[in-house]
């Protein structure tokens, strides 16, 4: 599999990485985790033949319930094979369903999360450890957060420091410079965050997506059921269809399109891409083995997608810096409002 260099880590990783999410489990009663979503000898399976498939990054956190220990269970053997990555200001424990259970990023919380991460992974350091949820730096500075994961990895037990950003804090979390990875949504139905992937590259950092699949939802057995995580219900799927994208699809499937699109960004370091199923795994590899779109495809898909943005009355609100420029260049369409007028700041949140 292809692999690109991960910012100033200069650690090479599979353009394709695992994210181990969909290993976290079934709520049960009371707000105690059930059994996980996949037998253990299962999720062993699954997991080796990540590794075996080409894939040297996994992606995990506190907040994925069973995941850990499934991957310290069945890979503490093979470690030195993959590059982990895990988050802190999770919770610790399993006392609360994950949407009752706040975030902390103080001191302790940090420390202690990473050494129960360290436990359950059955390793002696991380290689990065990823600030979850996209605190605001001023938050970040009051719970000594930074200063905390330092002195982490000055006792080795992490290697490089990162952060699971979004808008409105991803700008600013760029120009603090302290983090050598940037997790970052992005996916052709949610191009939010396109220029800060770029942003966050230049400033020497990796650039990791999530839901570069679009949680999946293009593929045939999802049909668009449940779209991506941060946009309004259907939203994904009414800007795939407002953009003609089945017409350039060729022979693709919906999920490789996606998938394919996301690759095809000049400045990602890997995208991660979570399943429960072997089947659903070997498809993906498959997929990124044939690597981005043709560029003609690619460079087609974003000049319509960026039209579709232009023309929504919503368009404030996912229509980035870049696409403005991009748009503005064009020649207007008579009797037209200026398409550029729509937002020249930066999108809310959305991922």
């Amino acid at each position: 599999m292809d692999k690109r260099q991960l910012g100033r880590t200069g650690t090479d990783v599979s353009v394709l990485g695992y994210g181990a999410m969909e290993l976290r489990g079934r709520s049960g009663l009371r707000g105690r985790r059930g059994s996980p979503a996949i037998a253990p000898d299962e999720a062993g399976r699954l997991l080796n033949t990540v590794l075996d498939g080409g894939i040297n990054l996994i992606d995990t956190s506190i907040d994925y319930g069973h995941s850990e220990e499934l991957i310290g269970c069945y890979l503490g053997h093979r470690r030195d094979e993959y590059f982990l990555a895990s988050k802190c200001g999770c919770p610790l424990g399993r006392q609360l369903p994950h949407r009752h259970r706040p975030h902390d990023y103080g001191a302790a919380n940090v420390r202690g999360g990473v050494e129960q991460s360290l436990r359950r992974l059955r390793t002696d350091h991380l290689d990065l450890v990823q600030v979850h949820v996209s605190p605001s730096p001023a938050q970040m500075a009051a719970d000594d957060t930074i200063g905390t994961l330092q002195s982490l990895r000055a006792e080795g037990k992490v290697r490089f420091i990162g952060m699971s950003g979004t808008l409105p804090h991803l700008p600013d979390q760029i120009q603090m410079g302290v983090f050598d990875v940037f997790q970052i949504p992005y996916s052709a139905v949610q191009r939010e965050h396109e220029d800060l992937i770029t942003a966050a590259a230049r400033a020497g950092a990796g650039t990791l997506i999530r839901g570069g699949v679009a949680r999946g939802a293009p593929a045939a057995d999802k049909a668009w059921r449940a779209g991506p995580l941060g946009l309004p219900e259907h939203e994904g799927k009414r800007r795939w269809d407002a953009a003609g994208l089945d017409d350039l699809l060729d022979g693709m499937d919906g999920l490789e399109f996606v998938l394919r699109f996301t690759l095809s960004h000049p400045d990602l370091s890997a995208t991660i891409v979570g399943t429960a199923s072997l089947r659903h795994l070997h498809d993906n590899l498959a997929i990124a083995a044939k690597g981005p779109l043709p560029a003609d495809v690619y460079a087609e898909a974003r000049r319509r997608l960026t039209a579709v943005a232009a023309e929504d009355p919503g368009a404030a609100a996912y229509l980035t810096s870049a696409q403005v420029r991009e748009l503005r260049q064009r020649p207007a369409d008579p009797g037209s409002a200026d398409p550029g007028s729509a937002s020249t700041g930066p999108p809310p949140a959305g991922g």
